[in-house]
């Protein structure tokens, strides 16, 4: 045996720091609380909205929550494993971003009281895992036995959009808007990029209207062009209409007025041949990706062609699936079966603003939701809540079903995972357990968030759903009361609990799993 003492062995840098065990435990479940605990009153319909007011002032005003952890600064490593779950479910199924976030901060709270029970972080994830199993089956169980048609998918819409800035009064005709836009698209497979919103100031919510085809904000590339135009052939087009230039660095000398008139002669025909060679090929619009020349803009007005200009690439693509025209890289070769067909090309005028309506192409199963609203922060606020409406729709038509809202599934969900932990054996129950108190916790937050006491309303929705199956936090006026939320028209995307459970067990369980923390300089 050797006499020489042991020296402690150093194998990272000074500068690096290092937090072990229990206090690495502890930081990670507290960042991670404090994120949940960020948009926790946002939740539900009668939840709050947060001002973010950016370095440079700008300001965005929602209830989001994906929109809102994604804005904020969060450097902590673990608070930003939170902020990944809000962007897994955003991804994956549109909505519920709050409440992946706040189960996902509340199986770390009941984590915390299991390890300073010392039971093992191994046991706790296990636990996790298995009642997440068991919430998956409480959800398949709980999926509705309904045809989902209109009035049941404009339910999941609107109540996906109640709270979001929508306003009660118009989230029903937003929910008929969004319900006929995933319909009109739908095919053997609804594809999410065949529905674009366009957003327009300076009307009420209630103007929002349905375009069957594009809604462009570029303006014709001449002022003399035709405002409208009917039953039109379309041109889509990659290259710039002017002058070709050459590769080779070469230069001219010219030495008198009409070498000069010939070169402008010549430049000049070669621009309106552009004009020409439209115009023979029969188009009545012309979408450019690219610059127009003035002048050959003037030849297309003076031929009647209305043209648009330095159209982006989404919306170029958007206008070929919706008309039926092919891209053209060169007009050199332009044939009649390059070209696609609108019903009506139509200019409108908003203000200082304008907008082109390209309606009724051959592929008419692509739309535009045109969303208006009173101010900038209105329509951002429209946006992101109609985007979470479609995707939801969708959700529910090509992902599994419905189930019950207003808390009703998570309930459910939670007297499941109890029923089921009894069968368990060890200390992994406990943690079994824990995890359906954690999600007793989002009806506990939606009764909060309404007004109602958290508690009493917690004990009166458990009776309410072990004697009549189903039972919810319908929101009544300013407060809320115990009601069945089927009935009411409270329905969300199975999808949307399934993703939920899924990613926020995934997210708690990685951070449980941390025991050392090494910050490396």
């Amino acid at each position: 045996m050797s006499s020489r003492g042991q020296q402690p062995l150093f194998i990272l840098s000074e500068n690096n720091e290092r937090t072990k065990g229990q206090a690495a435990q502890d930081s990670n479940i507290r960042a991670g609380k404090a994120v949940a605990n960020a948009v926790r009153t946002t939740l539900g319909p009668k939840g709050m909205d947060k001002m973010l007011v950016g370095s440079s002032g700008d300001v965005t005003i929602t209830n989001d929550g994906a929109t809102i952890l994604n804005t904020m600064d969060i450097e902590h490593p673990a608070a930003q494993m939170i902020v990944e779950v809000s962007q897994t479910q955003e991804v994956e199924v549109g909505d519920g971003t709050t409440t992946a976030a706040v189960l996902a901060g509340e199986l770390l709270s009941e984590a915390e009281e299991l390890l300073d029970s010392d039971l093992h972080p191994t046991v706790i994830v296990e636990g996790y895992h298995e009642a997440a199993r068991l919430a998956q089956e409480a959800i398949d169980e709980g999926v509705l036995d309904i045809d989902l048609d209109d009035d049941i998918l404009e339910a999941v819409a609107e109540s996906s959009m109640t709270g979001k800035g929508t306003g009660d009064v118009n989230a029903d005709v937003l929910a008929r808007h969004v319900v006929g836009a995933v319909r009109q698209v739908a095919g053997d497979r609804i594809e999410r990029e065949d529905i674009r919103i366009h957003t327009q100031t300076g009307a009420a919510t209630s103007a929002t209207e349905l375009v069957d085809g594009v809604v462009l904000s570029e303006e014709p590339a001449n002022a003399n062009m035709p405002r409208s135009v009917e039953n039109g052939s379309v041109a889509i087009l990659e290259a710039e209409l002017d002058v070709r230039t050459s590769e080779a660095n070469a230069e001219y000398n010219i030495s008198s007025v009409d070498q000069l008139n010939d070169a402008v002669e010549a430049e000049d025909s070669e621009l309106r041949r552009y004009a020409e060679t439209l115009t023979e090929a029969g188009v009545d619009v012309l979408f450019c990706t690219k610059d127009i020349d003035d002048r050959v803009a003037g030849y297309l007005a003076d031929a009647g062609i209305l043209a648009f200009e330095n159209v982006s690439s989404e919306k170029s693509t958007a206008l070929a699936k919706a008309t039926g025209a092919k891209h053209l890289g060169t007009l050199s070769d332009l044939e009649a079966s390059d070209l696609g067909s609108v019903d009506s090309v139509s200019i409108e005028s908003y203000g200082d603003e304008e907008a082109a309506f390209v309606e009724g192409g051959t592929d008419s199963n692509y739309v535009t939701l045109f969303v208006r609203g009173s101010t900038d922060h209105v329509i951002d606020e429209l946006e992101r809540a109609l985007n979470d409406a479609i995707d939801v729709v969708i959700a529910a038509l090509d992902k599994g079903g419905v189930v019950a809202g207003a808390g009703g599934t998570e309930v459910a969900i939670s007297a499941y995972v109890r029923d089921h932990a009894a069968s368990v054996e060890g200390r992994k129950q406990l943690a079994i357990e824990a995890f359906a108190t954690a999600v007793d916790a989002l009806p506990r937050t939606l009764a909060e968030n309404t007004g109602m006491d958290a508690i009493d309303a917690l004990v009166d929705l458990r009776g309410r759903h072990d004697s009549e199956g189903i039972a919810g936090i319908v929101s009544t006026g300013r407060s809320g009361e115990i009601g069945d939320p089927v009935e009411a028209g409270i329905i969300d995307p199975a999808a949307v609990k399934r993703e939920a459970v899924k990613s926020a067990t995934e997210a708690a369980t990685m951070i449980l799993r941390i025991d050392d923390v090494i910050t490396l300089e």
